[in-house]
């Protein structure tokens, strides 16, 4: 019981402060990784990897697999919850009070401000998940722990996503398909 209690109120509190949406969850479940070894940071990058590529918030896809990897499908339900809970809570309060005050400057000013705060976040999880991806862990000099592998292959997703016309305009599933085929045969 007291694992669906600390599930629940883990991604309660990433579910509460990750204003932004699945990506600006990420130092969240980080900070669980490290506080409760439920997952390492390694998985961590499986996972976002494979909720990127399902059907569904990331976020949600992602508190769904730790829940399920560490208390079953009950755990699955629990984490979920947890994480979409504060959501539903605050858009019930905001929808009864915000038709009064939708006008209001300070309403007004308080979005206003959450949108940098949104882009923080999510500028923290991108440079997070890229250290993840593009560095060995370990011990030694910066160019001993870089992943070349890594990096040639970033190197070249962003070369024909973005720069050479008759590849850019791809489906963004063509380039997940490409993504895991790479690394299925390069690492």
């Amino acid at each position: 019981m007291m694992l669906f209690l600390r599930l629940f109120f883990e991604f309660f509190k990433a579910g509460l402060f990750a204003v932004g949406g699945g990506l600006a969850t990420l130092p969240f479940l980080s900070e669980i990784a490290d506080e409760t070894g439920w997952f390492t940071h390694s998985q961590l990058a499986d996972m976002i990897a494979v909720s990127e590529s399902t059907p569904g918030p990331m976020g949600v896809n992602c508190a769904t697999y730790v829940g399920f990897a560490t208390a079953g499908p009950a755990g699955a339900v629990t984490a979920t919850l947890g994480l979409i809970a504060p959501s539903v809570i605050i858009i019930l309060i905001i929808a009864v009070f915000l038709k009064n005050f939708k006008d209001n400057p300070f309403v007004v000013s308080v979005f206003k401000h959450l949108r940098p705060l949104s882009v923080a976040l999510i500028c923290v999880s991108g440079i997070s998940v890229a250290k993840i991806a593009l560095f060995n862990e370990g011990e030694g000099a910066l160019y001993t722990r870089i992943s070349w592998k890594a990096v040639i292959l970033a190197g070249l997703v962003y070369l024909f996503s973005q720069v050479i016309k008759k590849t850019k305009g791809l489906h963004p599933i063509v380039w997940i398909g490409l993504s895991a085929l790479a690394g299925i045969l390069f690492f």
